[in-house]
């Protein structure tokens, strides 16, 4: 034994703790040696004194070695004891085992030094093993414990994140309604101040002076601009609350397209940029809601306007291929930061968020431009570089199926088929009136 062992003797018999103490000592253990006479003075010394194992006699004179143990361990003294006793009863040896004891040796008169420390070494190594054991049950127990607890904290937060999901998805349903609601409420008076400046800038209700002109144009520019922003909100909530429609028709893209672009140019003439149109389309028909088409690009050219100091804006249209076409608008403007270009996409997101920021707006028109292009079943995407420019490239189906495919795969074959049916009769139509049109063209 290399290490230094602390070893208490409790036997009433001296000369047999002498017989003890002399097999330890010939066995070469290192050992600070105790001794008592009875189970009292026993039970005291191991009260303070921390022991590494004991030699116990079962026959003490104030109790036997099984009263003892049940002692020690009702006092919660947990120590490797070594009983030695001369008689060779196999129920008291299993009572002993049963009360705690490491090792039960038969018998004290033929001790050797050889099975002494084999037996020391076996009650210290199992008693060790033990308290390891109990330790890590101990705090496996523990650990068992704090997850129970983490798990019910858990749970509970669950609930509360539950419920505050479905206060959230309340709150924004109520949101969302009363954006449509004061949307809608607030058109009425728009529509009517718009209506009313026009009325005033006609010849026949009176010939206005410079400045009264200036300040109605002026009424009916910010009135405009107003219900555009009230467009904007009223669309918003729309598709927050999926009922946004789309009203599919055939139409001449490239007629929407130009129509569109010439719309834009004064804004684009009042900051001397230039506005070009390339288109490269040989088939123009499409099957779409050209209003929200006209939407989308009458959007996308007023960003280009307002973040362009200098140059010019470009609007592309071209075949992609068979079924698909492509609008691009591309301008000279300030560009936008590479880390903000996922943001932009983003409902009331502006790159410059502050309150004394350049440009004004509600950070809505990308988003619901992006939105109505996916409904449609296209795709969006940006490119841009700061200081530089930006370019907004869009792919669309030259027709779309039907609304009820873009909100759910589930529609029937026979819906498909109908809508089907429409676009190609409609087309024989519009390409009917373009052979009249030019028919006539020819007469003439």
């Amino acid at each position: 034994m290399e290490e230094k062992l602390r070893i208490l003797v409790v036997d009433d018999d001296e000369v047999d703790r002498m017989t003890v103490r002399h097999v330890l000592i010939k066995a070469g253990v290192e050992m600070e040696l105790s001794e008592v006479g009875d189970g009292k003075s026993a039970i005291a010394f191991l009260s303070h004194t921390l022991y590494d194992c004991v030699f116990l006699d079962y026959r003490l004179p104030d109790q036997d070695g099984l009263s003892l143990l049940q002692n020690l361990r009702s006092s919660h003294i947990t120590v490797p004891v070594i009983v030695l006793t001369g008689q060779e009863d196999e129920q008291i040896a299993v009572e002993l085992i049963k009360a705690g004891a490491i090792d039960y040796h038969l018998p004290k008169s033929r001790l050797s030094s050889e099975i002494l420390v084999q037996v020391l070494r076996n009650a210290i190594r199992v008693y060790r093993a033990e308290k390891q054991v109990a330790l890590v049950n101990q705090q496996l127990r523990q650990s068992n414990e704090l997850l129970i607890r983490k798990n019910q904290e858990l749970e509970a937060q669950q609930q509360h994140i539950e419920l505050q999901n479905l206060r959230l998805i309340e709150a924004s349903r109520l949101k969302s309604q009363f954006l449509a609601t004061i949307s809608h409420e607030l058109r009425t008076p728009m529509n009517a101040i718009i209506g009313f400046s026009q009325l005033l800038l006609r010849p026949r209700c009176g010939e206005l002076t410079h400045q009264q002109r200036d300040m109605v144009e002026r009424i009916l520019n910010n009135a405009k601009h107003l219900l555009m922003l009230l467009n904007e909100v009223l669309d918003f909530s729309k598709l927050e609350a999926g009922r946004l429609d789309l009203k599919p028709q055939i139409f001449d893209l490239s007629k929407v397209v130009n129509d569109t672009v010439q719309e834009m140019r004064s804004l684009a003439e009042e900051k001397n940029l230039s506005l070009f149109l390339q288109m490269d389309l040989q088939n123009p028909v499409m099957f779409n809601d050209p209003m929200r088409i006209r939407q989308i690009l009458t959007n996308l050219l007023s960003n280009a306007v307002k973040f362009t100091e200098s140059g010019g804006i470009g609007v592309e249209l071209k075949e992609l291929s068979e079924n698909q076409v492509g609008i691009t608008v591309l301008d000279t403007g300030i560009g936008i930061p590479s880390t903000d270009l996922q943001k932009i996409f983003e409902a009331f997101r502006q790159v410059d968020q502050s309150i004394t920021r350049k440009y004004s707006g509600t950070g809505l028109g990308l988003p619901i431009i992006k939105a109505l292009v996916q409904i449609m079943g296209g795709n969006i995407s940006v490119e841009s570089q700061l200081g530089e420019g930006s370019v907004f490239r869009i792919q669309l189906p030259r027709h779309i199926s039907s609304l009820s495919q873009q909100r759910s795969d589930g529609t029937s074959n026979s819906h498909k088929t109908s809508v089907k049916k429409v676009f190609w009769k409609q087309r024989e139509n519009l390409r009917l009136a373009q052979e009249g049109v030019n028919g006539k063209s020819r007469e003439r």
